[in-house]
């Protein structure tokens, strides 16, 4: 890990990842022991706790900045984050200040399809209460899904949402 052996507190001596599921399906660590089966005759320690058996990360993107309930100066401000959509990619994002119009964010580079990729937008805000939302459409043009739902069963969804308030 960094170019480290890998430490205990990760895994040591090996940490599997498969991109694109939730960490509970894909990610092992401290393993202690193998069993020989087949997929549809064990249900794994989460989804004995309800959580689905297949997961696949679903496509998400986040304002970072502004923090939701901050107090920025009116003018350009900068609406900043990060989207993701693993073995897909993300190939846009859109901002909406209020109600208006969806406007594209300018995308950093990609680094793959299993990586975040970084969005920026650059906002004119006036004085009084904002409400930001975002969106990405990953790499095979699916749009996020609005509707919010919880990590439990199978990763949460929705746009993400804040509010500011520009003060002078």
């Amino acid at each position: 890990m960094n170019g480290e052996p890998l430490p205990i507190a990760h895994g040591f001596p090996v940490r599997l990842v498969v991109p694109g599921l939730y960490g509970y399906i894909a990610s092992v660590k401290w393993l202690t022991e193998i069993e020989l089966t087949r997929f549809a005759d064990f249900d794994s320690y989460w989804v004995r706790r309800d959580y689905a058996d297949r997961a696949p990360v679903k496509t998400m993107s986040r304002i970072d900045t502004p923090k939701s309930l901050s107090k920025p100066k009116p003018g350009m401000v900068p609406v900043a984050g990060v989207a993701w959509a693993q073995t897909r990619g993300i190939d846009k994002v859109e901002v909406q200040i209020d109600d208006a119009e969806w406007v594209e964010a300018e995308l950093a580079e990609a680094l793959g399809t299993d990586t975040w990729r970084q969005w920026m937008m650059p906002a004119e805000l006036d004085e009084g209460f904002h409400t930001i939302k975002v969106r990405a459409t990953d790499g095979d043009g699916a749009l996020q899904l609005e509707e919010r739902a919880d990590p439990l069963p199978d990763g949460a969804s929705g746009w993400h949402t804040i509010r500011v308030s520009v003060q002078a």
